[in-house]
């Protein structure tokens, strides 16, 4: 196929050849996660450390956070291409030593080995689409990205299931590497932009102060009330240092010649309100996508590969409600309901959720879960959509990366502060119910897997059952809690008409010149 003159230069000779390495690199951001919620239960059971095992997605999350901006810069500097090949191979490392880790310390530091190339990702993927594809035709590979977030949310539960059971919790690690391997290749050969780069500054202090204050607080969250007392003195430092670390954050940002996150694009009530809403929805995601299985396995029974298959209702509701708010916001330019209806049904379906026990049927908790996916369906498209048009053209890749970091964030404090309370719970109810034996299997946390679970004393086993149930009461209730925040901010968002792509997006002649060309993220 010949090369075709597209906006300010040539692009590759099969542009469908790049966009399916760019899919494969943000399936592997986006399935990892996936896969290693229905792999935690196995994991813990042979790696042990259940009070910690929040940190193996916390580390992953908050590393991404944090690397996320950075690698958007580094792109700026010295070429999307190099930095993106370096951002998979970081990953793939990450990867492999997760794969070999040999108790939970070391897992969660290659997790967060991992978090750090895949927030390049992510950035790479939005800045490479950008550099590719014109805006006037951006819209149409908007579905094949669509495509990929169906394929890794309702697929991942199923392959991380089903390669724990047949070839081991490793493979879900091991896994990555032959995808890595074909991206590389590709990107390699076929990938080829224009070398001529803005030469940005890098915000290290700014990107540095956003690092320490956001650690800090996560483990205030996730320590707080089971390492160390609330009012302990280890706490009270942490909470200190996290925030005059996010204190001096924001000072810097109005000093910053290129800061991290520019402060003036919050003047935009949309734009905050969506930057909440994705915050809240990314909290609520995360959390019901670690513990439902835990639920499932636990009381229910079900195997790491069912427990995959039973998340269907959630993550299909999710994918249709989705696609169908995007294209009715697309033909009819109205969007606001969507937030709002979006904020009922996830409140609704979490507190549903909540009131799960050991008696529970699994026809039940799936349509509960539907529930929750139709509304953050509802939900994670449009913030996307709503936070840029809420900016100006100059600001479209600072606000489509500020989104997907409160997104991050959110994903990260939800896994904490909901795996904090379910551990309290599970611990407490434990040991009111199985006294020392209780308190030993928590300990161990050797018995989270259905097939562990069946070999201990009935008296014991049925303890664990009411502990999980009960811990993932209170998981689901603080969820409800919190999601009441996203409707409350969605009745505030103003329903401002969206922004055309001008009369060339409409079929005009000629290239889209490439001042025009904004690098934003895939609404999905």
């Amino acid at each position: 196929m010949a090369e075709t003159e597209t906006a300010g230069g040539k692009q590759p000779r099969s542009v469908r050849v790049v966009l399916l390495a760019l899919m494969i690199a943000m399936m592997l951001a986006m399935l990892d996660n996936m896969i290693i919620g229905t792999a935690m239960p196995t994991i813990v059971g042979e790696l042990g450390g259940l009070e910690h095992l929040s940190w193996v997605v916390t580390a992953y999350t908050l590393a991404t956070a944090a690397a996320t901006p950075l690698w958007g810069k580094l792109g700026d500097m010295y070429g999307r291409k190099g930095t993106f090949m370096t951002s998979i191979v970081l990953f793939l490392i990450g990867s492999a030593l997760s794969g070999m880790a040999q108790d939970m310390g070391q897992l969660i530091g290659f997790r967060a080995v991992q978090g750090l190339g895949a927030g390049g990702l992510m950035v790479g993927v939005m800045a490479i689409i950008g550099d590719l594809i014109p805006p006037r035709e951006r819209g149409k590979y908007q579905g094949m990205m669509a495509a990929v977030m169906a394929l890794a949310m309702i697929g991942g539960p199923l392959v991380g299931g089903t390669i724990t059971d047949h070839w081991g919790w490793r493979w879900s690690f091991y896994i990555n590497l032959p995808l890595g391997v074909v991206t590389l290749a590709l990107i390699s050969v076929v990938l080829h932009l224009p070398k001529k780069r803005a030469q940005a500054r890098i915000d290290y202090l700014g990107a540095a102060l956003l690092t320490i204050g956001i650690t800090a607080i996560v483990l205030v969250t996730t320590w707080g009330g089971t390492e160390y007392a609330w009012t302990s003195a280890r706490i009270m430092e942490l909470i200190g240092i996290g925030v005059a670390a996010l204190v001096g954050f924001v000072f810097w940002q109005t000093k910053a010649a290129e800061p991290v996150v520019p402060l003036h694009i919050f003047r935009s009530r949309n734009f905050t309100l969506m930057s909440l809403i994705g915050f809240i929805v990314g909290f609520v995601m995360f959390g019901a996508t670690l513990f439902l299985p835990l639920y499932q396995q636990s009381v229910q029974g079900a195997s790491a590969t069912n427990s995959g298959l039973l998340l269907l209702p959630m993550l299909g509701a999710m994918l249709v409600t989705s696609m169908v708010a995007g294209r009715v916001t697309t033909s009819t330019g109205r969007y606001k309901v969507f937030p709002i209806v979006g904020g009922v049904l996830m409140t609704v379906g979490l507190y549903l959720l909540s009131l799960m026990d050991t008696a529970t049927s699994r026809f039940t908790s799936g349509l509960y879960m539907a529930v929750v996916g139709l509304g953050m369906g509802c939900l994670m498209q449009i913030t996307m959509l709503v936070a840029q048009n809420s900016v100006e053209m100059k600001d479209m890749g600072v606000a489509s990366s500020s989104t997907t970091l409160f997104r991050t964030l959110g994903s990260s404090f939800g896994v904490a502060i909901m795996g904090a309370l379910f551990n309290h719970r599970v611990q407490d109810v434990m040991a009111e119910r199985a006294g020392a034996l209780g308190s030993k299997v928590t300990e161990q946390s050797a018995q989270l897997d259905a097939a562990s679970l069946a070999k201990l004393p009935a008296a014991a086993r049925e303890a664990y059952q009411h502990a999980v149930s009960s811990g993932t009461h209170g998981a689901f209730l603080l969820g409800s809690a919190v999601a009441v925040l996203a409707l409350v901010a969605a009745v505030f968002v103003k329903e401002v008409p969206l922004k055309g792509a001008g009369p060339k997006a409409d079929g005009g002649d000629g290239p889209v010149p490439q001042d025009k060309v904004s690098v934003a993220e895939p609404v999905v």
